[in-house]
């Protein structure tokens, strides 16, 4: 069994294979947002306050912060928008930069033991992002694309992660703390993308007994009913093995979707986190109402 163990000042998440699969929040991300971009490059971190703790009220584990802002300062950036979540929520943070020079400023100031996201399998990113997650003794995405790009053979990408994770062990780096990212591609372009993946995702658990996350949402992207495409696609790679996903907790059918799947594999005893968050609460003036009632006087008296 492989856990990832990712931490706060305050608190530890652990993604593995026997483990409720993870989300990590993917809102604290300016790409595609104007409005968000904007205000960051400014110094105005109000919405990237609201998205933490929406998420985390949402049922986010984790959080990605990035700060890829174009002609910004983005170590700067990246470093006070860690400062600012980590002050608001003890979810542990996923720090999110194609800079080094970013993901250095992130890890400085962060508290724990972060997750980076992310590493390739090119010569010049292994040389430069590995030995700084070692120093910082933090765990690493490993995207499964090197200098030829991304191949939609899986066995390509497959061999790509085995090299990231071999790599990664030569800087003293254990595969526990390399979270592999198969690469998801987008189904409405290539139909065979969800099989295909679901088999990588099977060979990166049982093969090189690595966890495994993704951008969920990049399945279903130009199709119609997004969130029904992406919760059937969270349902069957949580199924396969994958185990954390950086995907946004606000759209209810995919929390529902990983939901069930935490139910179905077992990883949710007494469907106890299903029933706390689905139950229907009790009528005013009902008999449960009045059980209720009386159960708090006891407690009370």
């Amino acid at each position: 069994m492989t856990d990832t163990i990712i931490s706060s000042a305050t608190k530890e998440v652990v993604i593995g294979f026997e483990r409720p699969f993870v989300i990590i929040g993917e809102r604290i991300n300016p790409t595609g947002r104007k409005l968000l971009a904007a205000e960051m490059k400014i110094g105005d971190y109000s919405r990237v306050e609201a998205d933490a703790l929406a998420q985390v009220a949402a049922g986010a584990q984790m959080l990605d912060v990035n700060a890829g802002i174009p002609l910004a300062d983005e170590p700067r950036i990246l470093a006070e928008a860690v400062q600012l979540v980590q002050s608001l929520t003890d979810a542990p943070l996923s720090i999110d930069s194609s800079i080094v020079e970013a993901l250095e400023s992130g890890l400085a100031v962060y508290k724990g033991k972060a997750l980076v996201n992310s590493v390739t399998g090119e010569e010049d990113r292994l040389e430069t992002v590995l030995p700084l997650v070692k120093k910082h003794g933090a765990a690493v995405v490993a995207i499964s694309n090197d200098e030829t790009g991304i191949s939609e053979d899986p066995n390509v990408r497959f061999e790509v992660a085995k090299k990231i994770v071999e790599r990664a062990q030569d800087y003293g780096i254990s595969p526990a703390d390399v979270v592999v990212d198969p690469l998801v591609m987008p189904v409405g372009a290539i139909n065979d993308a969800g099989r295909q993946v679901l088999t990588l995702i099977g060979r990166l658990r049982n093969e090189l007994k690595v966890n495994t996350t993704c951008g969920a949402s990049n399945f279903s992207f130009g199709l119609p009913n997004r969130h029904g495409m992406n919760a059937a696609f969270l349902s069957m790679a949580i199924g396969a093995g994958m185990t954390s996903a950086i995907t946004n907790p606000l759209h209810e059918p995919e929390m529902a979707a990983v939901k069930g799947a935490n139910v179905v594999m077992g990883r949710d005893p007494n469907c106890v986190s299903w029933i706390k968050t689905f139950r229907e609460p009790a009528a005013e003036g009902s008999e449960e109402m009045g059980r209720r009632g009386n159960r708090r006087r006891r407690r009370n008296a």
